[in-house]
């Protein structure tokens, strides 16, 4: 090989090298950006499970704003309390926030604000009431939601209501041969935490069994669903979990 077949062949090789080294840092500021936006503005989760039915369907994805409470360090909640550069705002009763479960922080729990700091909670006869007054609710048809109901909620004995939680209007939904949930004895919420609750009142884990949630915890506010498909898990031995495709959720508003 001659000298000038030499110096091209480790052009060729240098040229290679640069062109790796400069896809690496391309790739690499793209997953930091993304990382960056999910971290401080918006991020997407997907409905698991069916404590929020009927305002979000089981295979839900839904966009969070990060920033509904104030900006935030990027990153700093990945490893700590998050570091807020603006506010921060406090939610208000009736949100619907993603937060970290307080008993298990790599889960992500999504509940309705009910209680408030320093507000008492209470439930009599399946009624809410905040500060001895109860939330505004009032008994519709849901005929129309039960035909897009998860099937394995279908034989349930279901009653509806449109309730008005603080400047919140949205449909819970009460299991009536439920006794169990009916009552909850008087709590007072503490400062800095927050009485969350679940819109399918007797198929919600929420404060009425684990305690309250830390602000520190919240991630965010949810927006509205982009996208609505449930595919049952291939080794469900539940034989009502099916598939469920429901374009019509796309761009639903999530109040």
């Amino acid at each position: 090989m001659s000298t000038e077949q030499v110096v091209e062949a480790k052009e060729q090789k240098l040229s290679k090298k640069q062109k790796i080294k400069k896809e690496a840092i391309s790739f690499s500021v793209i997953i930091f950006l993304v990382l960056f936006f999910r971290s401080v503005f918006f991020e997407p989760f997907k409905i698991p499970s069916g404590s929020m039915i009927p305002t979000l369907m089981i295979g839900d994805f839904i966009l969070v704003n990060k920033f509904s409470y104030g900006f935030k360090v990027p990153f700093t909640e990945w490893f700590t309390d998050p570091v807020y550069i603006t506010g921060p705002a406090k939610p208000q009763r009736g949100d619907v926030v993603v937060f970290k479960f307080p008993n298990d922080t790599s889960l992500n729990y999504i509940k309705r604000v009910v209680g408030l700091p320093g507000d008492t909670v209470e439930v009599i006869n399946r009624v809410v009431y905040i500060n001895d007054k109860p939330i505004q609710s009032v008994e519709v048809d849901g005929k129309d939601i039960m035909l897009d109901m998860d099937d394995k909620f279908k034989t349930y004995n279901f009653k509806f209501y449109k309730s008005y939680t603080g400047e919140h209007e949205h449909i819970l939904q009460i299991h009536m041969d439920n006794y169990y949930n009916a009552n909850f004895y008087k709590v007072t919420v503490p400062e800095g935490h927050y009485f969350v609750m679940g819109d399918n009142r007797d198929f919600s884990s929420d404060s009425r069994s684990w305690g309250y949630v830390p602000f520190s915890n919240i991630k965010g506010k949810a927006l509205f669903v982009w996208f609505s498909m449930s595919i049952p898990w291939p080794w469900s031995e539940d034989e009502q979990d099916s598939f469920k495709f429901r374009p019509w959720r796309i761009g639903t508003v999530i109040n």
